[in-house]
């Protein structure tokens, strides 16, 4: 990994467990716990691929292993993040565009169910049955209902940050490619707006070219006049 990625993922991943773990964790929700941590991972590996999403889980969850109030081995959440990681890079779009919110949705949801059911394997492999005590269906359910409603506000702007410290051209404000960028592409999936901004767009292109055709017409049956 190249030093600005090393550098903004040591931030983005640092200032996330921060939070989740002095703010996040004392909400005291039913079920799980927002994982601010997975979001973080899950947008920087959309931008990095699966190679450095693997390295960025693998760094996140060991961090995430140290930290206090940490109540289980170290190392376990750093395997299971960076199995995640490296799956959700393989979601990495080629052209690094993503058309609508669905693709990052059904990502985040697949990532949360499958961080749940990783953590709470490896656990039963060590002796731990925590999860079985509280109940797998409801953690589960509460894991991707509550990443689901956070990553709006999470996802969009890691990869945002991401492809400017990678100075991609699709990062660039101003340009035309920022009307299709994935935060705008995320928040206004499924309303038509795009979608209806780009037909009255079309459509006032074809009544300007008519308009010059008419007029061109008209100059030249003057002349012939």
């Amino acid at each position: 990994m190249r030093v600005n990625r090393i550098l903004l993922s040591s931030a983005l991943i640092v200032v996330a467990l921060v939070v989740q773990v002095s703010v996040l964790a004392r909400l005291h929700l039913p079920g799980a716990v927002p994982d601010l941590l997975l979001l973080t991972v899950l947008g920087l590996a959309l931008v990095y691929g699966h190679v450095g999403g693997a390295l960025v889980g693998f760094g996140a969850g060991l961090l995430a292993d140290l930290a206090p109030p940490a109540d289980h081995a170290a190392g376990r959440y750093a395997l299971v993040l960076c199995v995640i990681g490296y799956l959700a890079g393989l979601a990495k779009p080629e052209n690094g565009r993503l058309k609508s919110a669905t693709g990052p949705m059904v990502v985040v949801v697949a990532a949360a169910l499958g961080t749940t059911l990783l953590y709470a394997g490896v656990g039963a492999l060590v002796g731990d049955t925590t999860a079985r005590h509280v109940g797998l269906p409801s953690l589960l359910f509460t894991a991707a209902l509550y990443d689901l409603l956070l990553a709006p506000f999470v996802v969009p702007g890691i990869m945002a940050l991401a492809r400017k410290a990678e100075n991609d051209p699709l990062a660039e404000t101003g340009s035309a490619a920022k009307s299709t960028d994935i935060s705008s592409g995320w928040l206004s999936s499924g309303t038509g707006l795009k979608i209806g901004g780009q037909r009255g767009g079309l459509g006032g292109l074809k009544n300007r070219a008519r308009t010059r055709t008419a007029r061109v017409g008209r100059i030249k049956g003057v002349k012939r006049l």
